[in-house]
């Protein structure tokens, strides 16, 4: 039996293993009680069991490290498990007492201070062309810290709507194993491998939890897919040059665009950075009368557009490079002005963007 039919074995299993998983999982939180409740900073309307995360972490690990032989496997996985088990006990108990912010971020950092001294998954350099090597040296610390928070916390953002951050890691997650696979010389098969195991336990949780949702992720499962998905996108990168580094953050796109705007949003308004608000771009979209199912598919849509914008920065030249960033820079400002993200009664950009669209300047979103 050749590979990629084993391979695919192993994916449908662990698709079938994390829908049983999911289901059995749901019971139980039913039954002791694991359930978010309706509040006026939510947008559900019923209680529903939450903490799904654990049903994915359960199949994920369960399917690596029972369906991948040990000669196949990256060397790091021991350590990963360890890191992300610290992620999934972080999500455990701020779905259960409400963590604050900092208190979440210690989980974080904690768990990526593991990686970061017990494996060789680390950025110490970054290649530009014409310009030459930049060598972070000490300072590669705080950028794979940095990189680890803000794409955890960019997922964990996104889980606002049922299916939402479920569905846009999957076409994240696809997109990095797609490109990885096929486009870069730096990744080895074991990771492709991980990636797409991840895929499949987020494929079998799906259903369950697109609109509308019996069970959600939680921060249990936002909070482990967010910082599995940084984990994975870090390999490859520890002599990185401009266009791999910005591979991942295309492909991130969508949650990377509405944290940014979230953090500028926080602080021109003089709020704790950490300050939950409805201004997001679900929030957004639902005012602007999409239904719960449209907006998710709406950004869902998104997402593929970034993703497919990715694809193209491996085959693409210098100037074609320069092109596309030119181009993702200019679509992630009409973005956030778009949408408004920023909440902010007094923008340029968006006086020009309702001219142009024959809107009264100011009008409500």
């Amino acid at each position: 039996m050749n590979f990629f039919i084993r391979f695919m074995l192993l994916f449908g299993a662990t698709i079938v293993a994390s829908m049983l998983l999911t289901y059995l999982f749901r019971g139980a939180a039913r039954r002791f009680g694991w359930t978010d409740k309706p509040s006026e900073a939510k947008v559900h309307v019923k209680e529903t069991p939450t903490m799904g995360g654990v049903a994915i972490f359960l199949a994920y690990w369960g399917a690596f490290f029972l369906g991948v032989p040990l000669n196949n496997r990256t060397g790091y996985a021991g350590i990963m498990f360890l890191s992300s088990l610290i992620i999934l006990v972080t999500g455990i108990i701020d779905d259960r007492y409400d963590l604050r912010p900092w208190q979440k971020m210690i989980g974080i950092l904690a768990a990526a201070n593991v990686l970061y001294f017990y494996t060789g998954i680390k950025i110490d350099s970054l290649t530009l062309d014409y310009f030459g090597t930049i060598e972070f040296h000490e300072a590669g610390y705080l950028v794979m810290m940095l990189w680890i928070a803000v794409i955890t916390n960019a997922v964990n953002l996104m889980d606002g709507l049922d299916g939402l951050a479920t569905g846009t890691s999957v076409i994240s997650l696809s997109t990095m194993g797609f490109v990885s696979y096929f486009f870069t010389d730096y990744m080895d098969v074991a990771t492709v491998v991980m990636i797409f195991l991840l895929v499949a336990s987020l494929l079998g949780f799906l259903p369950f939890n697109f609109y509308p949702a019996s069970i959600f992720l939680g921060d249990t499962g936002s909070l482990f897919v967010g910082f599995m998905i940084a984990v994975l996108s870090l390999y490859g990168l520890k002599h990185a040059t401009f266009v791999s580094l910005l591979i991942p953050v295309a492909i991130l796109g969508v949650p990377l665009t509405d944290t940014i705007a979230a953090v500028l949003r926080r602080t021109l308004h003089k709020r704790s950075i950490s300050a939950k608000d409805k201004s997001h771009l679900h929030h957004r979209l639902l005012r602007l009368g999409f239904t719960h199912r449209q907006t998710v598919l709406v950004i869902y849509a998104l997402a593929i557009i970034f993703s497919l914008t990715a694809i193209l920065f491996p085959i693409s030249s210098f100037w074609g490079t320069v092109v596309l960033v030119a181009g993702l820079v200019f679509g992630v400002i009409l973005f956030i002005a778009s949408f408004n993200l920023l909440d902010s009664k007094r923008s340029r950009l968006r006086r020009i963007l309702y001219r142009l669209l024959r809107e009264k300047d100011g009008k409500k979103k």
